[in-house]
């Protein structure tokens, strides 16, 4: 028998099956879990991109982003700065001196824009770094600075915190802080 004529008995099947399994797992699959998102949850499977009156994207209903001024309601503080490639938790235990310095650092500065306690969702972190939801007493208690910042009347803004308020079948109320932004720059 000829050693060149077993070598491709054996290497010939292995690259035909390495191959076919990339077709299969690298190309074919991919394309039909693609298919299958763009069928079922379109919105959800294009990054669920919140565009203005002329169509520009503004942001994603799935991403926290930052809000510069006090006429804004402000989501948790990120981890990462609200970048999406550096999203993680701080991973800083609750014993980590840092992690309570910057706790106590924004529950004062918090705490002396609104009475009462400050809400926990806006001094910790989520996982992600990027959640961009709020319990609504967090968005609560941001309404006396925001009311002050756009000179109207907090009722106003209870009223449209009020139609903002997501229930879902399982889990707490909460609200999506750049759709209530939104809403809060379209009622100027």
């Amino acid at each position: 028998m000829n050693p060149e004529n077993s070598m491709l008995t054996h290497i010939r099947p292995a690259v035909t099956l390495l191959a076919l399994l990339t077709l299969i797992t690298g190309v074919a699959y991919p394309l039909a879990v693609t298919a299958v998102a763009q069928l079922a949850f379109p919105e959800q499977a294009n990054g669920s991109l919140i565009r203005d009156a002329v169509g520009k994207v503004r942001g994603s209903r799935l991403l926290a982003q930052p809000f510069d001024g006090a006429e804004w309601f402000q989501p948790r503080p990120s981890a990462g700065a609200f970048a999406t490639v550096a999203s993680a938790a701080s991973n800083l235990s609750a014993s980590n001196p840092a992690l309570r310095q910057r706790i106590a650092a924004d529950a004062a500065r918090l705490h002396g824009e609104a009475p009462g306690a400050v809400p926990m969702a806006l001094v910790t972190t989520s996982g992600s770094g990027l959640d961009p939801h709020l319990p609504p007493d967090a968005v609560r208690f941001q309404i006396p600075r925001v009311a002050a910042a756009r000179g109207v009347a907090a009722a106003d803004l209870e009223r449209l915190l009020e139609r903002h308020i997501e229930r879902p079948l399982v889990g707490p109320e909460v609200v999506n802080v750049l759709a209530l932004n939104r809403a809060l720059d379209d009622n100027r």
